[in-house]
């Protein structure tokens, strides 16, 4: 936002411009540890192999690593466009967003809701995709929401925390230059999830338009919570019948008006791929805008580096859903 404008190209960090890709050691075994296979718990899973699908370190051995360089790299966008104003879209010390503003008036607004399992990262940690949006003429917001941990276990607080920050978009879109006709709004991992319940409610509680979003870019989530419910990580998210339904963006595809666009790498865990393709499958069964990315040999944190760059395969597509030049 200083300065002249450098080339599309130029000004995607190294780590945007290509995946992050698989560093593990050769010949690692990735998938759950050998074992005798118990019984079975969700479709052809026993509980040892469903805890592996439903961790990326598992099929990610460098997870941690690679978030490492996506921070790293939000820094360097930090040091280019400038710190992002910080803001209260709700009471609590932790509703606050960041907001990295374009220079073109009345522009389009990308909203990002981060990953980590619903229990880590913040959003400081994910400025690293603002610029591809900032200098394509959109604005960049990454809202902060709790940890579920913090919260007993309740993703209804998160769904209303994520659903607060867009309707406070929505209301206060005047005010730094944004157009409230044009929300869009993307996701990774169970930021991914949220996103997805985002697209899936009624917004007439919040006295929003129904298609307050315009379109969804969804990347590697989750979209129904009945393996998980089974899984390991409902040790720390509380999910009893009614959480499940109600937070199962698969099962309110109904409720669905706005295009998707539905990622997921070909070398992430095996629930996460099914998750994206039946999400998918579903949404073209009822007839709905759903396009299917499959990123081949893409591990977790790919699909999100991927939307820092606009020639990557998230960054590209939620460009051209916003009709933004590349």
């Amino acid at each position: 936002m200083q300065g002249t404008r450098p080339t599309r190209r130029g000004a995607i960090i190294a780590a945007g411009s290509a995946a992050l890709g698989v560093t593990a050691v050769a010949q690692q075994t990735l998938g759950p540890p050998p074992h005798p296979k118990g019984p079975k718990v969700f479709l052809d899973y026993d509980q040892v192999e469903l805890d592996a699908a439903y961790d990326q370190t598992v099929y990610e051995p460098d997870i941690d690593q690679n978030a490492a360089k996506l921070k790293s790299d939000s820094d360097t966008v930090r040091a280019r466009l400038g710190a992002p104003r910080r803001i209260a879209y709700g009471p609590k010390e932790i509703e606050q967003l960041d907001l990295y503003r374009t220079t073109h008036p009345n522009a389009p607004i990308m909203i990002f809701i981060h990953g980590g399992r619903w229990r880590v990262a913040n959003a400081h940690d994910y400025g690293f995709p603002a610029e591809n949006f900032v200098r394509a003429g959109a604005h960049y917001i990454a809202p902060d929401f709790d940890w579920v941990q913090n919260v007993g276990g309740d993703l209804g607080v998160l769904v209303s925390q994520v659903r607060r920050a867009v309707a406070w978009a929505f209301h206060n879109a005047a005010s730094f230059g944004g157009d409230p006709q044009r929300i869009y709004l993307s996701g990774h991992s169970s930021g991914g999830h949220l996103a997805g319940v985002a697209v899936t409610q009624d917004w007439k509680d919040l006295s929003l338009p129904t298609n307050v979003i315009k379109g969804a870019v969804l990347l590697s989530g989750i979209y129904d919570l009945k393996a998980v419910r089974l899984s390991n990580r409902g040790s720390y998210v509380k999910i009893d019948d009614k959480a499940e339904a109600a937070f199962s963006p698969q099962r309110h595809i109904d409720r669905l008006t706005v295009p998707l666009v539905v990622m997921y790498g070909t070398r992430e865990t095996p629930e996460f791929q099914r998750q994206s393709r039946e999400f998918a499958a579903a949404a073209h069964a009822a007839g709905k805008s759903a396009e299917t990315i499959v990123a081949e040999n893409y591990v977790h944190m790919d699909s999100v580096a991927s939307l820092a760059n606009p020639y990557g395969l998230a960054g590209s597509a939620a460009l051209k859903m916003m009709k933004l030049p590349m």
